[in-house]
């Protein structure tokens, strides 16, 4: 603005229109004109306190309020703003439909010119932005960059893209970049990972763009944005939290667009010349050109972004975790009828009361974890080799299951000399028949089952009868003599009835019951 304050203050004092102009950084004939309407207005130097320069140039230059007014109506600029963002509509087609309802109207409309002039200034009114202070240490932005470097095959020459994460501090600007093949899950966990690492430390928020490796967009909304559930857990693992950045709005996390566009003119932009054979040769190249960046003095203040992270935010920063975030992967499972599911042609057991039930198992490089509604209910160390192995836990069979596991030779060997020598001799000849011991399991669970149905006793006196045929009786040659001893004793129990009959040629009931007489 004008200083017409001073400009009457110097000619007071009696200096030319030259150096008035000189002294005020205004033309001559902005000097000659002010004091023109000073003399004319009557006013002269000293002046009030409360005659500042606006006030002096509405006393001195009142504006024509008649030409200001325009009986031309105003465009709906709520309405013009929704309808801008459909495809097709532009500034002319609503400026058309404008006139159209000028003219039902009676009224004259607003010239194309004066139509986008107003639209322009109701668009730097909302563009007002709000400068939000950072705590040090306290947020990160996260995100891709924009522009690929670029990694050659030495044998067929093939180009391979190679896509630069950045993040950054939003306090310190300290930042960090690293190249990967592809834009993926795996490879945005492994980022987030190697940056607070290099970082040492882990912020209390990290902000990252609003991408499928980073939301689930099939369980969110605008309002409550919803983790993919590894980058949820990699969250939990560090203690850190995540807020994403709304849709379209990369002024939710500047610091991250900033350094994008930095890291692309020093980094990206640096290395354009140079060739690259291997994804690590390209990430050490990346390493010394930000290791520079970071180091690099800032223009408009004091210092640079490594010494002001050092010096203030890295302090701040809560410690890594002792291990590192192992990388997993969810994966939607059925539950077999032998208690089991299959991972890579490997099989890991669930308690069998979750059969043909639909279970999600969380598997990672060294372990197997299944869940049933959010609830571990197994854990399995993972398995490698040939496929069609198994992991199973005893507590997960049912309990007939677990009694036949608990069985060996050893333990057979052992119950049988319980019963007696002659069961422990028929029980040795059993599990040494065959070419594997496991083959005679099922015959020596036989005749457990049969000292379980008789008694031991008899088991042991059918065991001894046995031997007297073989030196190795079967389970079924000992089946049938304890069977036949079975039917002799109620044979022995019911003495025969003598009867006399006066007919001698009928035969009695003692003759059909094997007691001839």
């Amino acid at each position: 603005m004008t200083k017409y304050r001073e400009i009457l203050r110097l000619a007071a004092l009696g200096f030319s229109e030259r150096n008035i102009a000189l002294s005020c950084s205004v033309s001559r004939n902005t000097v000659a004109r002010v004091t023109k309407a000073a003399r004319e207005k009557d006013i002269s130097w000293p002046l009030d306190d409360s005659q500042t320069d606006k006030a002096l140039e509405t006393v001195l230059f009142p504006k024509d309020s008649s030409k200001e007014k325009t009986d031309r109506p105003m465009p709906d600029f709520a309405y013009i703003r929704k309808e801008l963002l459909r495809n097709g509509v532009s500034k002319k087609l609503l400026w058309t439909e404008y006139c159209e309802m000028c003219r039902m109207d009676g009224k004259e409309p607003l010239m194309y010119s004066q139509f986008c002039y107003y639209i322009q200034q109701d668009e730097q009114k909302r563009r007002a932005t709000m400068h939000i202070p950072r705590k040090p240490g306290e947020q990160v932005e996260v995100d891709w960059a924009g522009d690929p470097a670029h990694i050659i095959d030495p044998d067929t020459g093939e180009v391979t893209d190679a896509w630069v994460f950045v993040g950054a501090f939003s306090y310190s600007q300290y930042a960090y970049a690293e190249a990967f093949i592809n834009e993926k899950q795996k490879s945005w966990i492994t980022a987030n990972i190697h940056m607070l690492e290099f970082f040492g430390g882990v912020p209390r928020i990290i902000v990252p763009d609003n991408c499928t490796t980073a939301v689930n967009h099939s369980q969110s909304d605008w309002y409550t944005p919803k983790l993919n559930t590894v980058y949820h857990e990699m969250a939990e693992h560090y203690g850190v939290a995540i807020i994403p950045a709304r849709v379209r709005k990369p002024k939710d996390k500047p610091g991250a667009e900033g350094n994008v566009g930095n890291i692309s003119t020093w980094i990206t932009a640096a290395l354009r010349n140079e060739q690259f054979f291997s994804l690590s040769e390209l990430n050490q190249a990346i390493r010394k050109k930000l290791d520079a960046y970071n180091a690099h003095d800032f223009q408009k203040k004091e210092g640079s972004r490594l010494s002001l992270f050092l010096g203030e935010e890295k302090p701040l920063l809560a410690p890594l975790p002792a291990t590192r975030f192992e990388m997993c992967e969810w994966r939607e499972s059925t539950v077999q009828f032998n208690y089991h599911i299959a991972v890579d042609k490997m099989y890991y057991s669930v308690p069998h009361q979750y059969i043909k039930d639909k279970v999600d198992v969380r598997v990672t490089d060294s372990t197997i974890e299944v869940f049933y509604h959010n609830d571990r209910i197994a854990s399995h160390k993972r398995i490698y080799g040939r496929p069609g192995q198994y992991s199973t836990v005893t507590a997960h069979m049912p309990e007939d299951h677990q009694k036949y596991l608990e069985w060996n030779g050893d333990r057979f060997r052992r119950w049988a000399e319980t019963i007696g020598i002659n069961t422990a001799k028929v029980i040795n000849g059993l599990l040494t028949s065959g070419r594997v011991e496991q083959q005679s399991y099922r015959a020596c669970m036989g005749l457990f089952k049969l000292a379980e149905k008789h008694t031991p006793q008899k088991l042991e006196k059918a065991c001894e009868k046995a031997l007297q045929y073989s030196s190795s009786p079967s389970y079924k040659s000992v089946n049938n003599i304890i069977v036949n001893l079975r039917q002799d004793v109620s044979a022995s129990d019911t003495p025969a009835e003598k009867k006399t009959n006066s007919y001698g040629i009928t035969r009695g009931a003692g003759y059909y019951g094997g007691n001839r007489k």
